[in-house]
C-alpha cells in the first residue's frame, strides 16, 4: 500500500476526469474526434493532429510492458517502504504510454513485452487512487487503503495516540475537516481594557464605548485582534489525536495570521482546528495546526492562525 505521506499528483482542471475515474476503478482517456487518436497525458489538444476536440472515453487498461527498471535505492525517502520499486513504462492497447509502477510481481517474472492489467491503488481515506499494473495472471486488481490510525491505542479522552516516529500515521492526521467547536467565551469590555493596559494599545475603537457608539463603523468597541488570538488558550480544542513519544514540543510561530472579522465587545467566540500538514524536517517533525476563532454562529472566522509546531 502506498502511504499517504508520499507526494501525490495534483489533479488539474484538465486532468480531473482521469483521476476521478480512477477513484471509481475505471480508466478514462481522451480520444480525438478529428483523427481518433488516443491522448495521454491529459491536455487541451490532440497530440497527433493538434485538434482541440477531445472526448473522455473508458478503456480496459490492457497493456504490455514497454520497459522497466528496478530502483533498489528509494527515489525519495518517503518511498523506502516500497523498495525495491519496479518503475515501468507500459503501452496501453490504445497505443498510449504511461509511466507507472509494477506491483505483485517477482523480479524474475518481469519481462519486457509481457501482458499487464491495471491495479487501482487507493492511497488515502478520500479515495484518491493511483494506477499501477501487474501481470494478467495475478489476482490483484485493487489495493485497498488501510487507515494507519485504526489499530493505534487511545488515551482516556478517546484520542488516538500517534507515535512521533510513525510518519504514515502522523500524515493521516492531515484533513480538511475541522475539530468540533470549543466551549464559547465572552469577550467583554473589561477583558479588552485589561489587554489595552497590558499592550499599551488604548486606541479609542477598543477602549471608548461612548465614542465607538457614535463614530465606529461597528457601532461599538471591538477587541484587539491580538487579544482574540491569545484567547485561544482559553478555548480548549477537541482534537482527535495525541502525539506521543517526543522529548520537546516548540511553538515556532505562525505561517499565516489574519483577523478577517472584528469581535465586538460582549460577543462570544469559539474555536476549532485541523491539521493542515505534517513534514519531517532537520528541525524535527513540523506540524501545522490551522486554528480558526469565530464569533458564535458566524461562518466567517475572526482569527485564522496557522501554528507551526515542532516536535523533537
Amino acid at each position: 500500500m502506498m502511504s499517504s505521506f508520499k507526494p501525490l499528483p495534483l489533479a488539474t482542471k484538465i486532468s480531473t476526469p482521469f483521476w476521478q475515474a480512477l477513484k471509481e476503478q475505471s480508466i478514462q482517456l481522451q480520444q480525438c474526434n478529428s483523427c481518433d487518436g488516443w491522448v495521454f497525458f491529459p491536455r487541451n489538444h490532440c497530440s497527433h493532429c493538434l485538434a482541440h476536440d477531445l472526448t473522455w472515453k473508458p478503456v480496459s487498461g490492457e497493456a504490455t510492458l514497454y520497459t522497466y527498471t528496478v530502483a533498489r535505492v528509494p527515489t525519495m525517502a518517503e518511498f523506502s517502504d516500497e523498495s525495491p520499486q519496479i518503475l515501468a513504462v507500459v503501452t496501453l492497447k490504445e497505443g498510449v504510454r504511461m509511466n507507472t509502477t509494477l506491483v505483485g510481481l517477482q523480479e524474475e517474472d518481469i519481462k519486457v513485452g509481457m501482458h499487464l492489467k491495471p491495479v487501482f491503488d487507493k492511497v488515502d481515506a478520500k479515495g484518491n487512487t493511483l494506477l499501477r499494473f501487474t501481470g494478467v495472471d495475478s489476482d490483484l486488481s485493487v489495493l485497498e487503503y488501510q487507515d494507519p490510525l485504526v489499530n493505534l491505542p487511545k488515551n482516556s479522552q478517546g484520542q488516538v495516540q500517534v507515535p512521533i516516529n510513525n510518519l504514515t500515521a502522523l500524515n493521516a492526521l492531515v484533513t480538511d475537516d475541522f475539530s468540533p467547536w470549543s466551549e464559547p467565551l465572552t469577550v467583554d469590555q473589561g477583558l479588552i481594557n485589561a489587554f489595552a493596559d497590558l499592550s499599551g494599545d488604548d486606541y479609542w475603537i477598543h477602549t471608548d464605548p461612548e465614542k465607538a457608539a457614535k463614530e465606529s463603523p461597528f457601532g461599538t468597541t471591538i477587541a484587539h485582534g491580538s487579544l482574540v488570538q491569545v484567547l485561544q488558550s482559553r478555548l480548549p480544542l477537541t482534537l482527535p489525536y495525541e502525539i506521543v513519544g517526543f522529548n520537546t514540543m516548540v511553538n515556532y510561530g505562525s505561517d499565516r495570521l489574519r483577523f478577517p472579522t472584528p469581535v465586538p465587545a460582549g460577543a462570544k467566540i469559539q474555536s476549532r482546528a485541523r491539521v493542515k500538514s505534517v513534514a519531517s524536517t532537520h528541525k524535527g517533525l513540523q506540524l501545522i495546526l490551522e486554528v480558526h476563532i469565530h464569533l458564535v454562529d458566524n461562518d466567517r472566522p475572526s482569527v485564522i492562525n496557522e501554528l507551526v509546531i515542532f516536535y523533537r
